[in-house]
């Protein structure tokens, strides 16, 4: 018996020991992307306008780093906070863990080389070389050309600094180790795309504009096929769930009905300053996470570009029914 009992210990450290072993090699290959480049960009006048637009109205930066006010339709963000992070995501909305949205001012990313900052934005790999979550989309942002990813960057260094120390993210296993697999190994430009070829740079705009990663139904985090665009991707929040619209071209179900006039409107109604100011509990059976005050900036003609993209995808006939509540707890809206 104690034969046998020396036998078994044995036998359990080699295991201890080969698991060890494995999770050292893991984390040591694990993410595997590219050092940060050595760049260092030169700010213009024209890349930070550029940077402001499109972190701003479009690619959204600066809407997900910042405090958004839930007490008003559409949660516009609250003055003084741009950039500052704070927003917590957790398992009562359907995440597997609980992440924190950082801080992107000057004074979290001062340390920074812009190098570091783009590898984050397009790769997915912080400056200690950890694995962002994909909550982050740095999977558009790969597909970003280097003009409008140096604008961000050097616009992201004339904010405001705000000091605010977030915790780092909190992640259920297994994907605690799967997300470190994750990250792009390289970032290879996009070229530019001519804008007089509208649906082709509608294209590109709804790309790093994240518009499918909303309005596309998921399973355990993928897209399911054949419904890109059709909505239904569910945002779980304690007063209920919101449902993203179907925005292919299908004519009972989508927007196949709007003409490219009604799009762009339909945007800038929220362009107002009394737009920002809408309660939330005026609408009593329909709440959204769409940051319409902020792609309300986005210019007529991007606008209307993004439109032409959308009238060349696959048309799916997908009903949606956009808000279930939970309880009478709209007060309670995030």
């Amino acid at each position: 018996m104690k034969k046998f009992l020396k036998v078994l210990g044995i036998v359990c450290l080699v295991l201890i020991v080969l698991v060890a072993a494995g999770l050292i090699y893991f984390n040591a290959s694990f993410p595997n992307v590219d050092p940060p480049s050595n760049i260092k960009i030169a700010a213009t006048a024209e890349k930070i306008e550029r940077g402001k637009y499109l972190a701003s109205c479009v690619t959204m930066c600066i809407d997900c780093h910042s405090t958004r006010d839930w007490k008003k339709y559409s949660g516009p963000i609250k003055e003084g906070t741009e950039g500052k992070g704070g927003e917590k995501f957790d398992e009562e909305m359907g995440f597997p863990g609980t992440i924190y949205i950082k801080n992107i001012t000057p004074a979290a990313l001062g340390d920074w080389t812009d190098g570091e900052i783009i590898r984050a934005i397009t790769m997915g790999v912080n400056k200690d070389n950890e694995a962002l979550f994909p909550v982050m989309p740095y999977y558009n942002f790969n597909q970003m050309t280097q003009e409008d990813l140096e604008s961000i960057v050097v616009y992201l260094r004339t904010l405001k600094p705000i000091k605010n120390d977030m915790p780092e993210k909190e992640l259920n296993f297994p994907l605690n180790y799967i997300v470190k697999t994750l990250p792009i190994q390289s970032y290879k430009p996009s070229q530019p795309v001519s804008k007089t070829n509208t649906a082709a740079y509608g294209k590109y705009l709804a790309t790093i504009a994240n518009c499918a990663d909303c309005h596309t139904q998921s399973e355990e985090g993928t897209p399911i096929p054949g419904m890109d665009f059709a909505g239904g991707e569910e945002f779980k929040l304690p007063h209920g769930i919101i449902r993203s619209a179907n925005i292919t071209p299908d004519n009972e179900t989508g927007i196949g009905g709007w003409t490219k006039e009604m799009f762009i409107a339909r945007f800038k109604s929220f362009e107002s300053d009394s737009a920002r100011n809408i309660p939330a509990d005026i609408f009593k059976e329909y709440s959204t996470f769409m940051p319409w005050t902020n792609y309300a900036g986005m210019s007529n003609e991007d606008l209307g570009s993004i439109y032409d993209y959308l009238r060349t995808v696959k048309s799916v006939n997908n009903k949606v029914e956009k808000y279930t509540p939970t309880k009478n707890q709209f007060s309670n809206v995030r």
